[in-house]
């Protein structure tokens, strides 16, 4: 296998390279303004109910309308995403593994495309959005390798008459809430952790950047992710954040975002709730 690098920066100050980047920017104008359904279960889901997504730098630019989950259909998912976790879990790291490199080889032929659009949805200056692609292919090349090091569990001691063993098994189902400040890095390494790892997810990221995730969600889907490992499940954060936060079912959120929710994320984690026969783990950066 070839040893892990990190995705080099684009160097601007090449005419070429600027020129890649304007056709990356026209691609995205291309699809501005469309709608974006609920992903739950590999199935299509369409609500009255939308986020709208503006380029924070032209109030007048719509990037896209992209359906808002409620409880019910974040019940829906959570169902899904437990089940499909039960075949999910025993598929082979090397298999989960080289979904993770295939969706990083789909990036890194529509580089400047995802950064164009990180440009748009989220104001980020060209170099700014070229980095944050480059460490969201970061993430997909490392966090693959790091499973297949670490799929036979690690080297325990054994007395004589004993056999010891350490190995790494799966949770279940992940929440993850992803922030507005990296909504393509963050938003995708938190996800491919917990998928290359054996979990389930349930992706609700910003409500201010939540087209980047879409695209990446179609991504993992051609990347050969079996349906309902991914489910795309934006909105509210009172309504469906709190809702799966709560739920039984859920076995660990992961969160990026402001200290206030932070904690109040880890303060509702922290209650056992009916037919709960775990305590919730919470992976929580609230910016230092």
């Amino acid at each position: 296998m070839i040893p892990y690098k990190h995705e080099p920066f684009t160097d601007f100050s090449n005419e070429e390279n600027q020129k890649a980047y304007q056709t990356g920017l026209k691609t995205v104008e291309g699809y501005l303004g469309q709608d974006y359904p609920l992903v739950i279960g590999g199935e299509r889901v369409t609500t009255e109910d939308k986020i709208v997504s503006i380029n924070p730098a032209n109030k007048e630019e719509l990037i896209g309308r992209v359906s808002k989950a409620n409880k019910d259909l974040a019940e829906k998912a959570m169902n899904i995403a437990y089940e499909t976790f039960q075949t999910w879990r025993k598929v082979k790291p090397e298999t989960r593994a080289d979904i993770l490199f295939r969706a990083a080889a789909i990036i890194r032929r529509r580089k400047h495309e995802f950064s164009a659009l990180l440009t748009k949805e989220a104001g980020k200056p060209w170099n700014e959005a070229d980095a944050d692609t480059a460490e969201a292919i970061d993430f997909l090349e490392y966090y693959a390798r790091q499973m297949l090091s670490i799929k036979e569990g690690q080297k325990v001691e054994s007395r004589p008459g004993e056999y010891n063993r350490y190995s790494y098994i799966p949770l279940g189902v992940g929440i993850v809430i992803s922030p507005w400040n990296f909504p393509f890095a963050i938003m995708a390494g938190t996800t491919v952790a917990a998928i290359v790892t054996g979990n389930t997810v349930l992706l609700k990221p910003a409500s201010t950047t939540p087209v980047v995730a879409a695209k990446f969600v179609e991504v993992m889907e051609e990347a050969g992710l079996p349906k309902g490992v991914l489910n795309y499940v934006p909105g509210s954060g009172a309504e469906v954040g709190d809702y799966l936060v709560d739920h039984p079912k859920t076995r660990f959120i992961s969160f990026t975002g402001s200290r206030d929710v932070g904690t109040r994320i880890y303060e509702r984690a922290s209650k056992v709730h009916d037919g709960q026969i775990w305590l919730k783990r919470v992976i929580a950066e609230m910016g230092g």
